[in-house]
């Protein structure tokens, strides 16, 4: 009874991280990508961002999705399709305003994802820019808009706080 229960513990454990591996600090090698691209598009860097994008697009079928079957399995699997193509769609753009409007799609479809699966053992945020009405995601509370840069820099605000 004791091996049942331990089986059924480290299977459970094992389905709990199903959903990324341990890039160090505890988050997913998408959502790190992501941070870094969004990074870019803060610092109004286009090449940067382009270089970031393409990174991001090599880290969305990493994502460890087994142990998800049914609906859950099949809206992971839309996604990944919408994350690679919004990720490519930005590695391809030639201009901050082209990269900034695909990331905003990008944006939404990490967001869908967090609310799947788990992408990172810490705690990390939803904001929301009223001037573009988009939204993105962020490691820290502190509001640094990749919409508008340093434009804008502070102009949003904190919709939703995603919990470990």
């Amino acid at each position: 009874m004791k091996k049942i229960l331990l089986v059924i513990l480290l299977f459970t454990a094992a389905n709990i991280n199903h959903s990324f591996a341990n890039s160090g600090n505890g988050t997913s090698p998408l959502l790190s990508s992501y941070y870094e691209l969004k990074n870019a598009l803060v610092g109004s860097n286009q090449q940067l961002a382009e270089q970031k994008a393409a990174e991001l697009t090599a880290t969305v079928p990493s994502l460890n999705i087994s142990g998800l079957a049914g609906d859950e399995l099949k809206t992971v699997k839309d996604l990944q399709i919408k994350l690679s193509a919004d990720a490519k769609a930005i590695a391809g753009a030639k201009d901050l305003v082209t990269q900034r409007n695909a990331f905003s799609s990008l944006s939404f479809s990490v967001y869908a994802l967090a609310k799947v699966i788990k992408l990172s053992d810490q705690t990390f945020y939803y904001d929301f820019c009223p001037m573009k009405k988009s939204y993105w995601l962020s490691s820290e509370a502190a509001i640094k808009n990749p919409y508008f840069g340093n434009q804008m820099l502070t102009c949003g605000a904190v919709k939703d706080t995603i919990n470990p």
